[in-house]
């Protein structure tokens, strides 16, 4: 079945925008102030997810006065799905381009899972003059994977991960058969995913061109650090300026191993002072939705204290 991008412009207290950006065309949920000068809170998704993966937290960073944009990346959901431009400096590209399309200097960026949070933590070695601060949930600093990119996945993963470079298969699977519902049950937590959720993603995975182009940015985050375009990559996110930084890790998540998450203090000293992780327990790799309120508490509190 072939799914029609409008059909995930899902109703409810935010607003659905297509901007331009880096020579494309992209979608963004929005909320809160239309005021240049309400700071910006960037979300960005994971796979399989698309803008939905926060309409939990649109309204309620919203209400408490922030200007918020939920992100499509690109060849996801309603945003455009050219043929290339899934690596990492392309996408961080892409987001300062919706940054300035919405009239912003600067936003905080926040990303979630494999995807999102990798594109959130290369925004400051990419994009520092945008970037005010970075939340990553479900996802391990990238540096962690360098010399060994299965380094901190669980087994279940790994064998995942491993089955997205074929060709073809992958996305056939993510379209017509129920890979993104094992996705979400083996790399979310016990009571994942809810039926809501479920349909909505399965839906996006069926819309023209996005299972292929969910499949080449996962390709190219693994295949890179074998090339010199990975290697370019980890010395920009080496050399990258340290800004406030916020991590998140569930204490199921079937994707990313807890003991690796927590290390990234550690690997990533460079962060600086302005480091802090937190551990949301009773939930999986999809924080943002499976502990709606705690991951809200833990980013407003956060964020106020960035002002």
């Amino acid at each position: 079945m072939t799914v029609d991008s409008s059909a995930l412009l899902l109703d409810g207290p935010w607003r659905h925008q297509f901007v331009p950006a880096n020579g494309g065309r992209f979608h963004v949920a929005t909320a809160g102030p239309e005021d240049r000068d309400a700071p910006l809170v960037l979300l960005l998704h994971g796979l399989p997810q698309l803008w939905w993966a926060w309409h939990h937290q649109i309204p309620a960073l919203a209400e408490a006065g922030y200007r918020v944009a939920a992100m499509d990346l690109r060849g996801i959901g309603g945003s455009d799905k050219p043929p290339i431009g899934y690596d990492m400096p392309t996408l961080t590209q892409d987001v300062a381009g919706v940054i300035r399309s919405l009239g912003c200097e600067r936003a905080v960026i926040v990303g979630q899972g494999v995807g999102g949070g990798d594109v959130a933590w290369a925004m400051p070695a990419y994009q520092p003059q945008l970037t005010t601060a970075v939340a990553a949930l479900s996802s391990p600093h990238p540096l962690q994977r360098l010399g060994d990119p299965r380094r901190g996945l669980r087994a279940s993963a790994l064998r995942h991960i491993a089955g997205f470079q074929l060709p073809a298969l992958p996305e056939r699977s993510l379209a017509h058969r129920d890979l993104v519902g094992t996705l979400l049950r083996e790399w979310g937590g016990s009571r994942w995913p809810d039926s809501e959720s479920l349909t909505v993603y399965r839906r996006a995975a069926q819309i023209p061109f996005a299972a292929h182009s969910a499949m080449e940015q996962v390709r190219w985050l693994y295949r890179s650090w074998f090339r010199a375009d990975g290697r370019r990559h980890a010395t920009a996110l080496r050399e990258a300026p340290s800004v406030p930084t916020l991590q998140l890790h569930g204490g199921e998540d079937g994707c990313y191993a807890m003991s690796r998450a927590v290390a990234t203090g550690r690997v990533a000293g460079r962060l600086g002072a302005g480091y802090r992780f937190e551990l949301v327990g009773g939930a999986g790799h999809f924080l943002a939705e499976e502990q709606p309120e705690r991951v809200t508490t833990l980013l407003l509190d956060w964020l106020d204290g960035l002002r």
